[in-house]
């Protein structure tokens, strides 16, 4: 950079950056939110040329940036992400001048007609939208075997930690990796069951997958209305909990939302150091370690040690009676079909895809360069009828729902009187997705080789606070999370 000033602070201060660390610079006026996002452009202009985790950068950035700096001057910040650069995911509606396509061609050219709820609480929190991030096409409900991280507008998402060597994550893969690049402060990613804890642990991050009704869904391209949530990804717990902290709210069009009773919550007052004391955390490795390599699970079983010897008191195999159930996505093919049809119906009336059958027409159509892995996954859903009305739809969610909660979460909770479930990786992500349960992950260490390695804190409904609290104890006392080497300029 030209700038003496922005040239030290991008080579000895932005990366790992907190937020909080912005917000003390900019309150100080030594830093100006416009210079904050130059200097993240610069670093993704150096850096996302081969990690290809961004699909494409707000226009109007730094004015909004420069906007911000002014209000500041005037009346102070309207909170901690005040003048601060998030990214978000190519699935959450912004209106402005980026388009929404959720990593498809048939979309490319969408832009959105109004905000998502999302992108809403953002600018009402006065964070600046950096741009939008790459991920798995339709967040990973197209095709069997697709690579996460593929989309056909945006190609390969590859992990900054070892590009040629280990897996992105998916499907919030382009957050994951611009986070743990450092190409912004933070993420907003969005889960189904897996996508952005998955990631998370990839990409040595925290992940956060709330409550299905804490925030609303409202302008997210859906995969299934029971399951899908938005969520943040950030590089440590604080960050994590500032960020949670604006995207939570009621929306009177997502009516999930209204059984929120967290609202208004501050999340950053549950960062407590001693947030492991007095707390019953239980391990629940039966049918989920076996399912990590060997040198996964060693960095588990480290973590776990740690846990030990903290001050929390730790309950050892824990049994999960729905842990081996037969569990199938056939919920997710049942309610995709009619809540994509919904969305696809309100899109300007340029766009010419309105169905899931338009959609898999245009991938047809346009084979060479949309159907690289197919697009089985979007057929099956196209043959429901659309109507939810069918007996293996119902049979399906109510199966789900026993599983994941009386004999699930819940289950295990309750039985052994425990605060919070300790489950290695994101193994049983499924489970908690099905509940429309809350789930944390904290980065636990690396392989040998250098793969990052994550650890899932789960709770019940709404127990974001208490999840919080031991995510972020655990967190300092291991601190693991280390920079990518993403080479020189």
């Amino acid at each position: 950079m030209q700038k003496p000033k922005l040239k030290k602070l991008v080579d000895e201060w932005l990366e790992e950056a907190s937020i909080r660390a912005m917000q003390e610079k900019l309150t100080a006026g030594e830093l100006t939110s416009k210079e904050l996002v130059l200097l993240y452009l610069k670093r993704i202009s150096i850096f996302d040329k081969t990690i290809h985790s961004i699909l494409e950068i707000n226009p109007d950035a730094l004015h909004i940036a420069e906007a911000l700096d002014a209000e500041r001057k005037k009346s102070g910040p309207r909170s901690q992400l005040h003048g601060i650069p998030i990214l978000i995911k190519d699935n959450i509606d912004t209106h402005d001048k980026m388009h929404t396509s959720a990593g498809s061609l048939a979309l490319k050219d969408s832009i959105a007609l109004e905000d998502s709820a999302v992108a809403e609480q953002l600018r009402q929190a006065g964070a600046v939208i950096l741009g939008k991030t790459n991920m798995t096409e339709w967040a990973n409900f197209m095709a069997y075997g697709m690579k996460s991280g593929y989309s056909s507008r945006g190609g390969q998402v590859l992990n900054p930690y070892g590009p040629e060597k280990f897996d992105v994550g998916g499907s919030s893969s382009g957050s994951g990796a611009a986070i743990a690049a450092n190409f912004a402060a933070a993420a907003v990613g969005t889960e189904t069951s897996g996508s952005i804890l998955n990631p998370a642990c990839q990409n040595s991050l925290v992940g956060i997958k709330p409550t299905v009704g804490l925030i609303s869904r409202r302008g997210i391209i859906p995969i299934a209305h029971t399951q899908d949530t938005a969520g943040p990804m950030a590089r440590t717990v604080e960050d994590a909990a500032i960020l949670l902290t604006s995207l939570c709210g009621m929306d009177d069009c997502d009516p999930i939302t209204k059984t929120n009773p967290l609202i208004g919550t501050d999340f950053t007052k549950f960062l407590r150091k001693d947030g492991l004391k007095g707390k019953r955390v239980g391990i629940a490795t039966e049918g989920f370690i076996e399912l990590l390599d060997k040198n996964k699970a060693d960095v588990v079983r480290k973590a776990l040690d740690v846990l030990r010897k903290s001050e929390a008191e730790v309950v050892e195999n824990i049994s999960i009676p729905s842990v081996k159930a037969e569990w199938k996505y056939d919920v997710l093919t049942y309610e995709f079909k009619p809540d994509l049809n919904a969305y696809l119906s309100k899109l300007h009336p340029s766009i010419p895809i309105r169905t899931l059958a338009d959609l898999i027409a245009f991938n047809n159509q346009n084979d060479e360069q949309t159907l690289k892995y197919g697009q089985e996954v979007l057929v099956e859903s196209e043959a429901t009828s659309g109507s939810l009305t069918e007996q293996a739809y119902i049979d399906a969610l109510e199966f789900d729902l026993y599983h994941s909660t009386e004999q699930g979460i819940d289950y295990a909770l309750k039985n052994n009187h425990l605060d919070v479930l300790i489950i290695p990786s994101d193994e049983g992500s499924h489970i908690s997705a099905k509940a429309g349960y809350p789930t944390i992950t904290v980065p636990i260490g690396y392989t040998q080789e250098g793969e990052p390695v994550g650890i899932s804190f789960a709770g019940t409904a709404f127990s974001e606070p208490v999840l919080i609290e031991i995510a972020y104890a655990f967190e300092q006392i291991t601190g693991h999370r280390k920079p990518p080497v993403l080479g020189k300029e």
